[in-house]
């Protein structure tokens, strides 16, 4: 691993299950103050961990005590990445900090293994994969979504699911800020302690609420 010092904030962005970093592309911090680093996923090797997948992440992350925003899954990840090195702060967007944050379905999966049985065939097929993405439908936007869920390959779809359904963390991470939509159709934020809300925010607004991510993330990062 290779660190350049200055003095800049490096913010690495990682995006959600199946979105390329694209969903970021409204996202504008303070080039005088902050560098801003796109992460992407990709392709995990069959039975790979998700901690062993944080580790082979962490191998592009340039810059010591970095932060870390991640959203949805990514948010998952980059709190896995944090366990393997230092950073200044780890920032989740509409994602959980623990297990018991998981939505009740996913816990009725991890019991019964239905996710194993979901059509993730269908990968190729926008509003599918939107749906479990983002948790909405997309008829209206399906222009949109072909531009930001890039990722649609069956093996990878599968990977994510079942990462997320049999996630078991349950001590969050220090310096940890949790950023959540009132109307999070994924995870729900009844079930989220300790965020910081966004009023009417859903799944998706870290590409609809963009306005509200530029006037609040520097605050939240210089904190």
């Amino acid at each position: 691993m290779f660190f350049m010092n200055d003095s800049k904030i490096h913010v690495y962005f990682m995006p959600g299950m199946a979105a390329n970093p694209s969903i970021f592309k409204h996202i504008h911090l303070q080039t005088d103050i902050f560098e801003t680093h796109l992460l992407e996923w990709f392709m995990p090797s069959r039975n790979l961990s998700l901690p062993d997948y944080a580790k082979a992440m962490n191998k592009q992350i340039e810059h010591e005590n970095p932060v870390l925003i991640g959203v949805s899954f990514g948010g998952l990840l980059v709190q896995e990445m944090a366990k393997l090195i230092a950073v200044r702060k780890t920032i989740i967007i509409s994602s959980v900090k623990d297990a018991s944050e998981l939505p009740r379905r996913m816990h009725f999966a991890k019991y019964t293994k239905i996710h194993k049985i979901l059509p993730t065939g269908l990968v190729n097929n926008v509003e599918f994969i939107a749906k479990y993405a983002f948790g909405e439908t997309v008829t209206k936007r399906l222009a949109l979504y072909e531009e930001y869920l890039s990722l649609r390959d069956k093996r990878y779809i599968d990977w994510s699911i079942d990462q997320m359904v049999n996630w078991s963390q349950t001590e969050r991470p220090n310096n940890l800020v949790h950023i959540h939509g009132e109307k999070d159709p994924v995870f729900p934020i009844r079930n989220i302690k300790d965020c910081i809300p966004v009023k009417n925010g859903t799944h998706t607004m870290i590409i609809h609420r963009a306005k509200w991510f530029n006037e609040h993330l520097p605050t939240i990062i210089l904190q």
